[in-house]
């Protein structure tokens, strides 16, 4: 009698599990196939990566802005298979027939602007943790190498680039030792084909090492073992050089340009005894160093003159560090510096922050709030073309039209330092990029609905 009670219900348990089990599987052989029948036009993004170039393009009559010579107001630009081998001016030069001309009257002709640091492609949105890839677990992560989790399809990407910003030197961000760092134009079916420069830098972040006059014992305590780590992991990169051991520690192999003084240590540090102390550290050890954040660079003058140590800064558009700072310390810092003689670029927002590579579209903003605080314009348009790129370790490729350099360049109806400019066409090496966006798609198919006669 008893084993029937209990019989029963195990049965009508057992039927209900087998109906679930029977939905459950409807329910994923349904969504497999909606996912199967969408899968075709699901992609991040619409643009497809411009084709390599197939002839002789020459850029007529516009305003040329050069960067490193003076500007031609009525001049031209001819680049054959991705490499500029002529410019000057229009009125002076007639060109063969066979060359594909853009009239460019009226307009502005600039290299493509270059972001000196960005997490752009290693994150899309900030609140959902599985679109980030910009940082590992750990503190010590000198092998994490940026371009391998670079996002091609990333939706920010088109956004940047349809304000004129055609490249990029992407990093980590993280604790102390972030990892390594890498230049990419942006456009490209994979990081493979954006690839600029790899590595092109180490990034630190010296703010966890820093000397403070206020620090209590445990703090200072804690800074003396963080440095004693990096000392003995600097010198057991140069003992596995000295044993031949490559390609068996990847942690090791990956200091070993930075120990040979050959692949630069990117340091975060914005205060002056931050920055005092990461130079101190550098000249120490024999490193190669770039100083990213340097708020208070300008009290550094002569110290980073003297080492000739550059300084890229996180943008304009940002608070003062201190509540005794003047409200526009952050708008006149590249006008001080330039004063000062420190060499320097503008990048836009700082990595891993709120923005962050959503807002890299701001960056000819951050040098035109330069301009409205003191800075020259034609030194706030090389501090986000030539000098980025002479920095980040590609000026020798890109940041200025120059005879030789590559074609990443772009046609824009007015003063790019402007917000009611447009760049109406861009090419990256030759090859002419889409320059629609998301935010392009979204404006047109809004002022189509609202447009409408009801």
């Amino acid at each position: 009698m008893c084993s029937a009670v209990v019989a029963k219900p195990a049965y009508e348990e057992r039927k209900m599990h087998a109906k679930y089990r029977s939905q459950t599987t409807w329910l994923r052989l349904t969504a497999a196939l909606l996912l199967a029948a969408f899968s075709k036009t699901a992609v991040a993004h619409d643009q497809i990566p411009g084709p390599p170039q197939s002839g002789p393009i020459a850029i007529v009559g516009g305003h040329v802005h050069p960067i490193d010579t003076a500007d031609i107001k009525n001049g031209y630009v001819l680049f054959v298979e991705g490499k500029i081998t002529a410019m000057g001016n229009a009125a002076s030069i007639e060109l063969p027939a066979n060359i594909r001309k853009i009239d460019a009257t009226g307009k502005h002709v600039y290299p493509g602007l270059v972001a000196g640091l960005s997490d752009i492609g290693l994150r899309e949105i900030a609140s959902i943790a599985a679109t980030v890839d910009s940082s590992e677990l750990g503190s010590i992560n000198p092998n994490v190498r940026s371009w391998v989790a670079f996002n091609p399809d990333s939706e920010l990407i088109p956004v940047a680039r349809a304000n004129g910003i055609l490249t990029a030197m992407v990093a980590p961000t993280g604790e102390m030792m972030h990892g390594q760092s890498a230049v990419l134009s942006l456009d490209g079916w994979a990081a493979d084909d954006m690839l600029l420069l790899a590595p092109a830098g180490l990034c630190i972040a010296w703010e966890s090492l820093e000397p403070s006059e206020n620090a209590d014992k445990n703090r200072i305590e804690a800074r003396e073992k963080k440095l004693k780590e990096l000392d003995k992991l600097l010198d057991q990169a140069k003992r596995y050089e000295q044993a031949n051991h490559k390609g068996k520690d990847l942690i090791l192999e990956s200091l070993l340009p930075v120990v040979n003084g050959k692949l630069p240590v990117i340091v975060e540090a914005n205060r002056k005894p931050e920055i005092e102390s990461a130079v101190a550290y550098a000249m120490t050890r024999k490193l190669k160093i770039i100083i990213y954040g340097g708020f208070e660079a300008a009290d550094c003058a002569a110290l980073l003159i003297k080492q000739n140590i550059p300084v890229i800064l996180p943008g304009t558009l940002r608070t003062p560090m201190h509540k005794h700072d003047a409200y526009d310390s952050p708008y006149t810092l590249p006008a001080r510096l330039t004063k000062a003689g420190v060499k320097y670029c503008i990048s836009a927002e700082r990595p891993g922050y709120p923005g962050g590579a959503t807002n890299l579209r701001n960056l000819p903003y951050h040098a035109a709030r330069a301009v409205a605080y003191g800075l020259s314009a034609d030194n706030a348009l090389r501090a986000i073309t030539l000098s980025a790129a002479e920095i980040i370790g590609v000026g020798n490729r890109i940041g200025s039209l120059s005879i030789g350099k590559d074609a990443t360049l772009m046609i824009v109806d007015g003063d790019i330092l402007e917000t009611s400019s447009n760049v109406t066409q861009a090419w990256i090496q030759g090859r002419q990029v889409d320059l629609g966006s998301r935010h392009r798609t979204l404006s047109e198919k809004y002022k189509t609905k609202y447009n409408q006669v009801e």
